[in-house]
């Protein structure tokens, strides 16, 4: 049942509007938290947007307004080290936060909680979709939240009852994930290229929103330059200098 679920998982991006309770979202936190975290410091904090004009706000700002505004539920993930702060500070020590180091600690701690989140809210008939166009304004999104120094946001997320069910994209073959023992880069012009065959094959025929487009050439033109280039100067500012 377990491994059906995960296998299910798509993005849904309209919903029908129902309202998610607080005993819901209470008890999907509670499930989230019970994720593996880092030497258990458990640097991620939520913000369930409840205010209307402050989701209406982190749509605009995320380039997402369509979904928040049919959302049963909106929240915004944020890696979190002023609670740590707080702790080193009953502890008489100013902790050291701003290394790399935290930083992938932090993200890699949001991450976690972020999918057994997702997980509980999906058990439950749910659907979710993250949001990484919160990085696209993250200062003002700071701003909005009041998110201060040690804490800056992640990714968004909506989540609620699907007004319908979407097909499951294709991943990629397993044996491009999968190396044994050493890293094997020679496969990928075969395997790139069954995938990419796969993908032209999902795009064509799906239920909606239908396109030629192909795995590889989207990878291409997403990366082909810098993206967020200000992500590092926001988050000196937040007291992450990468030491």
């Amino acid at each position: 049942m377990v491994k059906e679920l995960l296998r299910s998982h798509s993005s849904v991006r309209k919903y029908t509007g129902e309202l998610i309770s607080k005993e819901v979202v209470v008890d999907l936190v509670e499930t989230a938290q019970m994720a593996a975290s880092s030497h258990f410091v458990q640097a991620y904090s939520v913000i369930w947007v409840t205010d209307e004009e402050k989701k209406k706000k982190l749509g605009e700002l995320s380039n997402n307004e369509f979904q928040f505004g049919t959302a049963g539920a909106s929240f915004l993930f944020c890696v979190d080290f002023k609670r740590l702060q707080v702790a080193g500070q009953k502890n008489g020590v100013e902790i050291v936060a701003d290394s790399a180091e935290n930083v992938l600690v932090g993200v890699a701690d949001v991450a976690l909680f972020a999918q057994n989140f997702v997980i509980a809210a999906e058990s439950k008939g749910y659907g979710i979709c993250y949001i990484g166009g919160a990085r696209n304004k993250p200062q003002e999104i700071s701003e909005l939240f009041k998110l201060p120094e040690y804490v800056f946001p992640l990714f968004a997320m909506t989540i609620g009852v699907p007004t319908k069910r979407y097909e499951t994209k294709p991943r990629l073959p397993v044996q491009a994930v999968l190396h044994e023992n050493n890293y094997d880069v020679e496969q990928y012009d075969t395997l790139l290229d069954e995938y990419d065959a796969t993908m032209e094959a999902y795009y064509t025929n799906r239920g909606s929103n239908r396109k030629m487009a192909n795995w590889t050439k989207q990878m291409a033109d997403f990366l082909i330059e810098q993206r967020r280039p200000f992500i590092n100067e926001f988050l000196a500012k937040k007291g992450f200098t990468w030491k």
